[in-house]
């Protein structure tokens, strides 16, 4: 068993607090990446998708997980398992240091979390506190204008990480 947190950064201007739209325990986001085998190294062709609200049960014993796959060049099963109250949103003052915020933590056992995809269904509000929601990061970046702060508002540069925890 190998703990991953998926950990996120971008370049929040006159922005805070970018997370998932319900939190960062968002049962209904969508977290999409690939999966590399942790027996013969095979990168899946395409992102699997997980999210809290989606579990299947254990094949051996009681308990359930967010996902279970076969690698389909040596036939291991795997599974990734998310785990709520580790995530925190990425402020402006993490952003302008430069620094990446944990938003979810997955228990991995025969795989590991990679390429981390940006899609819809973010949130983050302006430092004068207006909220903008159902932000889509596809295409790597967000720019509107904050009428109540009178200054433009931008996501740019999003980049992801997993890091191994204890």
């Amino acid at each position: 068993m190998v703990n991953f947190m998926l950990m996120i950064t971008a370049e929040l201007d006159n922005l805070t607090n970018l997370q998932p739209q319900g939190g960062c325990d968002d049962a209904n986001f969508s977290y999409l990446f690939k999966v590399k085998c942790g027996r013969c190294g095979e990168l899946s062709q395409r992102e699997t998708c997980v999210a809290l609200n989606d579990t299947v049960p254990l094949p051996v014993g009681k308990g359930t997980t967010h996902l279970i796959q076969k690698c389909k060049f040596c036939g291991r099963d795997g599974t990734v398992t998310m785990v709520q109250g580790r995530g925190t949103p990425l402020t402006n003052s993490a952003s302008q240091s430069g620094k990446y915020a944990p938003l979810m933590l997955f228990d991995c056992r025969g795989y590991e979390p990679v390429d981390f995809v940006f899609n819809d269904g973010w949130k983050v509000e302006s430092l004068e506190g207006t909220k903008f929601e159902n932000i889509d990061l596809s295409s790597g970046e967000f720019a509107e204008y904050d009428e109540k702060g009178e200054c433009p508002v931008m996501i740019s540069n999003v980049r992801a990480t997993f890091d191994v925890v204890k």
